[in-house]
């Protein structure tokens, strides 16, 4: 039962995502272009991978002149506070990663990373049905 932002992204879905947080809306192709170096990926596998990121609601799609268009639908900020605190649980911290570790990052500018430290110290929203990720 996967709802939008309860979906943790796996490492190859990271991977895409930093495409459209540096470049915005992209066609498969354009993510193809951008990740096959990386990802030794053919234009196939690309392509199922968007379309199960769309499934988790990591990614929306949209035909624009008869091309799908990919676009992200939770902001990069979001996602990094989520992977940060399950980061942090998996350690048994009491305490969240600081944002301020990611200082120097290229995806991060300084509104981001003060965006990403006040999600990670605003109070949780109940998780109880996060358990099965």
């Amino acid at each position: 039962m996967s709802q939008t932002g309860t979906s943790t992204p796996t490492d190859a879905e990271l991977e895409v995502l930093k495409c459209f947080w540096r470049d915005g809306d992209l066609s498969s192709r354009e993510v193809h272009d951008r990740i096959v170096v990386q990802m030794d990926w053919t234009p196939s596998t690309t392509r199922t991978v968007l379309e199960r990121m769309r499934t988790k609601a990591l990614v929306s799609r949209r035909n624009v002149h008869g091309v799908a268009v990919y676009s992200q639908t939770r902001p990069k900020v979001e996602v990094l506070t989520g992977l940060m605190r399950r980061f942090s649980a998996l350690l048994d911290m009491d305490e969240t990663l600081p944002a301020a570790a990611f200082t120097g990052s290229q995806l991060l500018n300084d509104a981001d990373i003060a965006e990403l430290e006040a999600l990670l110290n605003a109070p949780r929203k109940t998780e109880a049905g996060d358990g099965n990720g």
